[in-house]
């Protein structure tokens, strides 16, 4: 069964490793009761660098427990719920490996993928690892951002019903890989998801299979 293990919400932080901005929402507390996700992003939380996150389809982030659990062993350090930066930290679910579009019910909300979370320096920084955008990049498993459908309240505890999956199977880590990775030899594949892709994004991942087309 995926279930939600953690709702985390940000301790705004500042530091050198914040960049221009000057302080960050990327650390992350478990939340003691229900929180309220939105469309325009979770009640309670907060977002600092405004013209990289925030928008309508980056209103929540998920990441699986699984996945803090291989970082740290891999760095040797003790990795909690909300240390990737995300809202939600999941058990069971693999969201990397969720479909662009895919629409999942978890408590009161119903929460859409919308693309994979690009590490970053300040990502890094909060982590205390040089190098670390190029190892996670690497491995690929980024977690899931999602727009919010239906608002409403979800809780730790809470069981994640997958309500719908899009026909084009394109996951998560896919379009991650193509974007990121150099993996040339999904852009057919990708191109399926695009209708589903916010606009933004859409326009990216588009250019980027256009190239790829154009030097295979």
């Amino acid at each position: 069964m995926s279930v939600v293990s953690s709702v985390n919400l940000a301790v705004v932080r500042t530091g050198e490793w914040t960049g221009r901005v000057g302080k960050s929402g990327i650390d992350k507390r478990p939340a003691d009761g229900p929180v309220l996700f939105t469309e325009s992003g979770v009640r309670g939380d907060a977002v600092c660098d405004t013209k990289h996150h925030g928008a309508w389809y980056q209103a929540a982030y998920a990441f699986d427990a699984e996945e803090l659990a291989f970082w740290s062993a891999e760095l040797g350090k003790e990795l909690v719920p909300g240390n990737a930066g995300e809202n939600l930290t999941l058990t069971g679910a693999d969201s990397t490996s969720a479909l662009i579009g895919e629409r999942w019910a978890i408590g009161g909300a119903v929460l859409r993928v919308t693309g994979p979370r690009q590490p970053c320096r300040v990502f890094a920084g909060f982590w205390d690892i040089p190098g670390l955008v190029k190892k996670f990049t690497q491995h690929g498993r980024t977690g899931a951002y999602f727009a919010v459908e239906q608002p409403g309240e979800i809780s730790a505890g809470d069981e994640i019903r997958v309500l719908s999956r899009p026909d084009h199977g394109v996951q998560v880590a896919e379009v991650f890989a193509l974007t990121t990775r150099g993996r040339t030899d999904l852009a057919d594949h990708v191109a399926g998801c695009l209708p589903d892709l916010p606009e933004k994004w859409r326009a990216t991942v588009a250019a980027k299979i256009g190239s790829s087309r154009v030097t295979a």
